[in-house]
């Protein structure tokens, strides 16, 4: 028995036995393209498609990514190379002086040299690279999913901010009307100088909010093109401030998300692929110690002179079959069985961690956009009555019936409320995106 081979258990057998059975593959469950599945047309927003479709196209990071493809692909196609035998043209000429003598002459002919694969080694590198390659793919596909979920979120991050300026200008021109009122009442000698200086204090602070919603949309705008592969100013009109809306959050979700969902997550799929490709290795490792059976041949013509290259005598021809093994190495075929099985358990390793990731990471967007959407109906019924709160407080002041405090009160808390709205249906947005990239694409939802 080999050094190795008392481990013959498939690598999938060195999985975490807690696993649920329903993770077995099953193509029916196999990730696709995020431009083939679509998640964001549910939205209905042309701003967002247009924006991801320009992502799928011209970002940098997906251009690198399909190049590693690329590269992976050549990968497999040169260890199949090793099928076939490696064939030489030579052509040349020779003239020596020995004892006084003068010979030499012409040459001309071809050499091979095949390695038949009789032993599985070139199979075996052939399966490894076949394995590297599939992980790459994957790990293309998870970079288009985390482009198309960050292009998501950060347009849904724009819209927030954006309507929260709209929110902004909105209560401005409320509160100008209150400094107006607050201004006749001093003027009438019904209202001190106080309610005036305070009412003007809500407006200049509103007012204040303006420029940091300025960088925070410019910003965000930026980061899309970035994002898209663009410049700024070619998506600027696309994205100006009275163009879109908030879009709606209200999804259906599933709460109890299938395995066979979940397990095609590319980087579930990667780490797989790992496991496969480091058990080939291992497999090529343990080939090391099999004896390796080469052939080489040579045709070809020799003369003195040229015209004499193609003349009766001058055909020459040899088959040379070598069979090597190597006996002893110091222990060094050993030591590369060893490490490429250590490899094969740290690949492992990173798969069990991945699956348990992805499941912490779904749970957790789920749970989070549930609660998103919880936090957005209270604060839906905080809004209407701090409007009340304020429509109250205004009406009582200007007949004399309160203290301009609580306008001022009611003021602050509308605007707040009204801004914590808008910001967790931009949350539940962000939320929505962050489960589409946890389940590693789109689902019915």
């Amino acid at each position: 028995m080999l050094p190795g081979t008392a481990w013959a258990a498939p690598a999938t057998e060195y999985l975490q036995r807690a696993m649920p059975e329903s993770w077995s593959y099953s193509a029916a469950v196999e990730q696709t393209m995020p431009s083939l599945d679509g998640w964001w047309s549910d939205f209905h927003d042309p701003a967002l498609d247009s924006l991801i479709s320009m992502g799928e196209n011209n970002n940098f990071d997906l251009a690198m990514a399909a190049r590693r493809v690329e590269q992976a692909q050549q990968a497999v196609r040169s260890a199949r190379a090793g099928y076939y035998p490696s064939v030489n043209a030579t052509a040349g000429w020779q003239r020596a002086r020995s004892g006084g003598a003068t010979d030499g002459g012409y040459s001309l002919g071809l050499q091979a040299t095949w390695e038949p694969d009789i032993f599985g080694k070139v199979r075996a590198k052939v399966k490894q690279s076949g394995h590297s390659y599939n992980a790459t793919k994957a790990e293309y596909t998870g970079a288009m999913v985390s482009v198309c979920a960050q292009i998501a979120s950060t347009y849904f991050d724009l819209r927030t901010a954006q309507q929260q300026l709209r929110v902004a200008t909105d209560h401005i021109a409320s509160q100008k009307h209150v400094v107006d009122i607050t201004v006749a009442r001093h003027e009438a000698g019904l209202a001190s100088a106080l309610d005036v200086a305070q009412a003007r204090t809500v407006l200049y602070s509103t007012e204040a909010s303006l420029p940091l919603l300025d960088t925070q949309i410019k910003n965000d705008i930026n980061t899309l093109a970035t994002l898209c592969g663009v410049y700024a100013a070619e998506i600027a009109p696309l994205l100006e401030a009275g163009t879109g809306e908030q879009p709606d959050c209200n999804r259906i979700i599933a709460t109890g998300v299938p395995a066979e969902l979940l397990r095609r997550r590319p980087d579930i799929v990667e780490a797989e692929s790992q496991v496969a490709a480091a058990a080939a290795a291992l497999g090529i490792a343990r080939k090391d110690y099999l004896p390796t059976l080469s052939i080489t041949g040579a045709v070809g013509t020799a003369a003195a002179t040229p015209g004499l290259l193609f003349g009766n005598g001058s055909f020459t021809w040899s088959v040379a079959p070598t069979l090597s093994w190597t006996v002893f190495d110091g222990m060094a075929r050993r030591a590369g069985v060893v490490s490429a099985r250590e490899a094969m358990e740290e690949q492992v390793a990173n798969y069990n961690a991945t699956v348990h990731t992805a499941v912490q990471e779904v749970e957790n967007a789920i749970t989070t956009y549930v609660n998103d959407l919880k936090r957005i109906s209270t604060l839906a019924e905080v809004v209407e009555q701090s409007h009340k709160s304020l429509e109250l407080s205004v009406d009582q002041y200007k007949q004399g019936l309160s203290a301009f405090t609580n306008v001022v009160d009611a003021q602050m808390n509308f605007l707040e409320y009204t801004n914590s709205l808008v910001s967790a249906r931009g949350d539940a947005l962000v939320s929505l995106a962050t489960l589409y990239r946890a389940m590693g694409g789109g689902v019915n939802m």
